[in-house]
């Protein structure tokens, strides 16, 4: 028996290749060769050159000048984003922001991005369309908040001040009264005006009228006093390129628990996947659950962060503050005596970190700031949206806040007004 059933596979095996043989031949198909391909686009012939980066020093309203203990470790090798080691970073980062926040909120994490993304987080997860928003401007950021609230689909109201002015407990509690909003948005420091806003009473005030308070700390954390727990903050987003002096593109944010039930019952789903809070809570291991990959982290980013974070602990909060305004006084003092006025006249109101004052009656900004960053390599800046054309911009933040920077842009500004041409018409 097992030999027939042999035979007969045999017999099947050779049938089926003598039929085999009866098969037309087909031509074989003609590939080309990817080497013979044409290429419509040459390399760029910039790109076969070294990579030039000038050596400046930037005292502008951000980023700041890197130093080299931050450089360092952003230069390390990669590791995977979801690497034990990697996610022992990332709860060493959300210590090092509750730290700088003063905050125990479990809801910390850094997003993977710069300032502008935080905006859109705090604002995306919060609101709902159809809800009033309240934003206190008196600068661009206010600005900003504004356009994405109304994208959102929000009912917007603004509270207006010029720049270089500031906000005070009663125009809020009016604006409160009067529109009733879910959520009340001001800038902590504003870089396009220099004016660091007070905030205190203003989260009581907030929750007297079951409003959450946002707060935009990007140009004032570690440089000036900013309490999120004490304070009654109940968002707070900061960014990592200023007093931090990490490269931009990692962005500390925190919600009190006020905001995360607001968050977490919401009616709809956040417009952007990739700024839910609640994949991002899970990501950063804030809700107590295993963590699903959600995106993957900037990961040397995350690595510059953790070590400016590492600095502001060193130093002390305190200390930093101190630094900062120790400095920004010098600098004042100094401006004054080259006869330049000051854009916020209220000296406790001026942001430490980022300067402004107004040049004299003819000279061109631009020619001033193209001046000093030719000749003697620092960055200054002219205002940005309602303070450009207004006023010039000095940034002292974090690596960047010693007397020896600010002897050096008072130098060369001092060149600049001795050499620009000033119009007399």
């Amino acid at each position: 028996m097992h030999r027939a059933v042999m035979g007969s596979a045999s017999q099947v095996l050779q049938a089926t290749a003598r039929a085999s043989l009866c098969l037309p031949v087909l031509p074989a198909p003609r590939y080309r060769a990817m080497s013979s391909q044409q290429l419509l686009v040459p390399p760029p012939a910039v790109l076969r050159q070294p990579l030039a980066i000038p050596d400046r020093l930037l005292l502008g309203p951000g980023p700041s000048n890197v130093p080299p203990r931050i450089l360092t470790a952003g230069g390390r090798q990669l590791i995977g984003h979801l690497h034990k080691e990697m996610i022992q970073i990332m709860d060493e980062i959300k210590l090092g922001i509750q730290y700088a926040f003063q905050t125990q909120n479990p809801l910390t994490l850094a997003i993977s991005g710069p300032g502008h993304c935080a905006m859109e987080a705090a604002l995306m997860n919060t609101v709902e369309a159809g809800e009033v928003v309240l934003i206190a401007v008196n600068g661009i950021w206010g600005e900003r908040a504004t356009d994405i609230s109304k994208r959102l689909g929000a009912d917007v109201h603004q509270l207006v001040k010029p720049p270089g002015e500031y906000f005070v407990l009663k125009e809020i509690e009016e604006a409160l009264v009067q529109h009733k909003p879910s959520l009340f948005f001001i800038t902590h420091g504003e870089s396009s005006s220099g004016v660091l806003q007070p905030l205190d009473g203003f989260g009581e005030l907030c929750h007297r009228y079951k409003c959450l308070l946002l707060v935009d700390s990007v140009a004032s954390l570690g440089g000036a006093p900013i309490l999120m727990d004490q304070q009654g903050i109940d968002i707070l987003y900061s960014g990592s390129q200023k007093v931090l002096n990490a490269p931009p593109g990692s962005a500390p944010i925190s919600f009190s628990e006020r905001a995360r039930k607001k968050i977490f019952s919401r009616r709809t789903k956040p417009p952007s996947f990739f700024l839910d809070m609640g994949w991002l809570a899970n990501y950063w291991g804030c809700d107590d659950k295993p963590r699903i990959y959600h995106h993957t982290a900037p990961i040397n980013s995350f690595f510059s962060l953790r070590e400016g974070l590492a600095i502001l602990a060193e130093l002390g909060l305190e200390n930093c503050w101190k630094l900062h305004k120790e400095n920004s006084l010098y600098l004042c003092a100094g401006l004054q005596e080259l006869g330049l006025q000051l854009f916020v006249k209220e000296q406790e109101v001026r942001l430490p970190t980022i300067t402004t004052f107004v040049l004299p009656e003819g000279y061109d900004w631009k020619e001033v700031t193209a001046f000093i960053m030719n000749k003697h390599a620092i960055e200054i800046s002219g205002g940005l949206g309602p303070s450009e054309g207004k006023v010039l911009r000095i940034g002292l933040m974090g690596y960047n806040a010693t007397k020896f920077n600010v002897d050096r842009v008072l130098h060369a500004l001092k060149d600049a007004l001795q050499h620009c041409h000033k119009n007399k018409l």
